[in-house]
């Protein structure tokens, strides 16, 4: 196993407010984290700390044996795969298909003057064949479903091959059919040995997919539990991460929760 990420005793302050508080989290190569909490809890900044888009107030946080802060952050970027409603945001509506996912290897969005090799767009082509949009390729990006967006998005993240993988929320909003879809593509993608380290973000046990190894709940800024999901997801964990007595289901791999009933 090799560490390719180590948050220590790291603090995200805004005003006078801990977003993150004295968190110590690390992820192994072989793990794949989801992340879990309620509003506000700091799931996104933490995302944007291991994308290198924010710094911490204090502590250290080390991505792929590169410390934070005394590192170039543009040579670190392209080993670290990140998909984003706010990235998707930002893409282009009229940029094709296979332009979005080719543009990643120039860390790029929008297709402008670079120049790609063919050994470029054969990777493009396959990744959109492992994500099942392939028969997408020369549609524009604005015409897609969320959830065909939501697949482009990943597929982006992983052109480069990236050492890590982040995802923020990839399956929110959409239908129960798209989110299945999504679901079992990412539980296959998660099993993969090939597979690079993940780290998910997500509100909701219903939308963790097989394969995924260990969870970090999060309230307040600070871990309640972190460690294998199989120890760690428990509806006592639960209940003390969202504030509500939870209930939590297990079939097949996949969770279910809700809040209990009163007696």
């Amino acid at each position: 196993m090799t560490l390719v990420l180590e948050f220590a005793d790291v603090v995200v302050r805004r005003h006078t407010r801990n977003i993150i508080d004295h968190l110590d989290w690390s992820v192994d190569d072989d793990q794949r984290w989801v992340i879990l909490g309620p509003n506000g809890a700091g799931k996104t900044t933490i995302l944007q700390l291991a994308s290198t888009l924010l710094h911490p107030t204090s502590g250290t946080v080390t991505i792929l044996d590169e410390q934070l802060g005394r590192s170039d952050v543009f040579e670190l970027r392209p080993r670290i795969g990140f998909a984003s409603s706010a990235m998707a945001r930002r893409v282009p509506p009229e940029e094709t298909v296979l332009d979005v996912v080719l543009t990643a290897a120039f860390s790029v969005l929008g297709r402008w003057n670079e120049q790609y090799e063919s050994i470029d767009e054969r990777r493009a082509r396959r990744v959109l064949g492992e994500w099942k949009l392939d028969h997408l390729a020369d549609r524009s990006f604005g015409t897609l479903s969320d959830g065909e967006q939501k697949r482009v998005q990943i597929a982006r993240a992983v052109m480069t091959d990236p050492e890590l993988l982040l995802l923020d929320e990839p399956s929110a909003s959409l239908d129960l059919g798209a989110r299945e879809e999504l679901l079992s593509l990412l539980s296959g993608f998660a099993q993969a040995p090939t597979t690079p380290a993940m780290v998910m973000v997500t509100h909701h046990v219903e939308e963790i997919p097989v394969g995924f190894t260990h969870v970090l709940l999060l309230r307040d800024g600070a871990a309640v539990a972190q460690g294998p999901i199989a120890e760690t997801l428990t509806a006592e964990n639960l209940t003390a991460t969202f504030g509500a007595e939870i209930v939590l289901t297990q079939a097949e791999g996949r969770y279910a929760a809700r809040a209990a009933q009163p007696s």
